[in-house]
C-alpha cells in the first residue's frame, strides 16, 4: 500500500511507495503555510486508510473466494471491488455530522474515502482537494493495473504484497525469467507479484527435482531434504510443493493453496481446524517425546500455524522455492561426472580456479536440463 506523510518544514503532502529495490516519493501538494500539521496527519492517515482498502481487493480477489454466492465471503469482496467508481465522489461529497449522527457505510473502502473527504472538509483547501483527488485516481489506476498483470509505475508495489490468486500474465513473465535464470534473479523480486512468481518457481522447482531424482535414483518429492544433507536449506516448504505436485496438485493450487492459508493465519483466522487437530496431536506426541529425552530441545516441540511467514508469506514461499533448486543442483552435482570436464585435468590436481569453472560447468548442464524438463512439462503450468 502506498503510505502518506507529511514534511512539517517544507508544509509538504508526500505519497511514498515500494518497489522491491527501494522506496519512492511524489510530492501530492503544498498546502497553504498555516495549515495546523495535526489536522494535515489526519489527512494522511486516512489516504494511508483507503490505500489499505484498495489494495485490499487486489490481494484478497473475488477469485481466490469458494463462493460468489449472495453474503459470502466472495460475494463481499466482488462487491467491494465494484465500489471503486463511488471512492472520488465520496472524497468530493463526503457523509458529515448532521443532527448529532452521522452516517457510515459498511464498506471499508467507502468508509476510507469519505474520512478523507472529511479531513478536507476540515482542511478547505479547494487546491489541497484537486490535488488529493488526483493522488486518489492515480492510486485506483496502480490497483487496477495490477489486477492486468502490469506492475508498471506506482503498481510496481504489487511486488512487496502476497495475494491469493495469480495473474496468468505475471506466471508468464516470471516463467520467462526462471528460463533464462533457473535459478532466479533480482528481476523475479522487483518485477513480479511474489505469489506468480512463486508459481512459475514451482513449475521449475518440480522441473529441477525430475532432472535430480534421475541423477540419483531418490524420489522427485525428496530430493531437497536429502541436499540438506550436504548443505543447510530450508527444505520444509520446496519438499511440502513437491510432494503436494506429485500428489496431482497444479503449482498454480500448491502455492496460492499455502499462500492463501498464510494469509488467513496472518488475518487472525483458523482456515483449517481439521489440519489444526492433527497438528495438535502431533505436538502432544512430540511433547511426549520431549518429556522423556533429556537431551531434546524445547524449540522442536513447537507448533506452526503456517510453514511460511505471514507477514510475508509469498515472497517467503519464493525465495524457499528458489533456494530448493539450488538444494536439487547441489545433489545432482554429488552425480555430475568429473570426467566430463576433462579439459580441466585431472579432478585431484584441481586449483580453486579449475574447481570454480568445473562448478559452473555443472551449474550451467543442470539449468539446462531443468530447461528441457521444464519446457516438457509446460502444461502442469498453463
Amino acid at each position: 500500500m502506498t503510505r502518506y506523510c507529511v514534511d512539517p518544514d517544507r508544509r509538504e503532502l508526500i505519497a511514498t511507495w515500494g518497489t522491491g529495490q527501494g522506496d519512492l516519493a511524489t510530492r501530492i501538494a503544498i498546502p497553504p503555510a498555516d495549515t495546523e500539521t495535526s489536522a494535515l496527519l489526519g489527512l494522511a492517515r486516512s489516504l494511508a486508510q483507503l490505500s489499505d482498502a484498495a489494495w485490499r481487493t487486489y490481494t484478497h480477489p473475488a477469485s481466490a473466494a469458494d463462493s460468489l454466492e449472495p453474503n459470502s465471503e466472495g460475494w463481499r469482496r466482488e462487491q467491494e471491488r465494484g465500489h471503486f467508481g463511488e471512492v472520488v465522489g465520496a472524497i468530493a461529497k463526503p457523509n458529515l455530522p448532521s443532527g448529532g449522527s452521522m452516517v457510515v457505510s459498511y464498506s471499508p473502502l467507502i468508509e476510507s474515502a469519505n474520512r478523507v473527504g472529511r479531513a478536507l472538509h476540515e482542511l478547505a483547501d479547494p487546491a489541497l482537494t484537486e490535488a488529493v483527488l488526483a493522488e486518489t485516481a492515480t492510486e485506483l489506476a496502480a490497483v487496477e493495473s495490477a489486477e492486468l498483470g502490469d506492475l508498471a509505475g506506482r503498481a510496481q508495489q504489487a511486488v512487496l504484497l502476497s495475494r491469493e490468486d495469480a495473474s496468468p500474465v505475471q506466471v508468464a513473465a516470471a516463467d520467462r525469467l526462471l528460463e533464462q535464470h533457473p535459478f532466479g534473479s533480482a528481476e523475479l523480486f522487483s518485477t513480479i507479484d511474489p505469489t506468480a512468481a512463486a508459481v512459475a518457481a514451482a513449475h521449475w522447482l518440480a522441473a529441477a527435482a525430475e532432472v535430480t531424482a534421475e541423477a540419483s535414483g531418490d524420489d522427485p518429492a525428496q530430493v531437497v531434504l536429502e541436499a540438506d544433507n550436504i548443505e543447510a536449506l530450508p527444505h520444509e516448504t520446496p519438499t511440502l510443493v513437491l510432494g503436494l505436485i506429485e500428489d496431482g496438485a497444479t503449482p498454480h493450487d500448491a502455492v496460492t493453496g499455502l499462500v492463501r492459508h498464510a494469509m488467513h493465519v496472518a488475518d487472525g483466522r483458523l482456515p483449517d481446524p481439521a489440519g489444526l487437530r492433527e497438528q495438535l496431536q502431533n505436538l502432544e506426541d512430540a511433547l511426549t517425546e520431549h518429556t522423556d529425552d533429556e537431551e531434546a530441545d524445547p524449540q522442536d516441540t513447537g507448533l506452526r500455524l503456517t510453514p511460511l511467514d505471514p507477514r510475508r508469506p509469498a515472497r517467503d514461499l519464493l525465495e524457499d522455492l528458489l533456494t530448493g533448486i539450488h538444494g536439487c543442483w547441489l545433489l545432482h552435482s554429488e552425480y555430475d561426472e568429473l570426467d566430463t570436464d576433462e579439459d580441466l585435468g585431472h579432478a585431484e590436481d584441481w586449483d580453486d580456479e579449475q574447481a570454480e569453472e568445473h562448478q559452473r560447468r555443472s551449474r550451467d548442464r543442470f539449468a539446462q536440463l531443468v530447461r528441457d524438463t521444464a519446457a516438457a512439462n509446460r502444461d502442469r503450468l498453463v
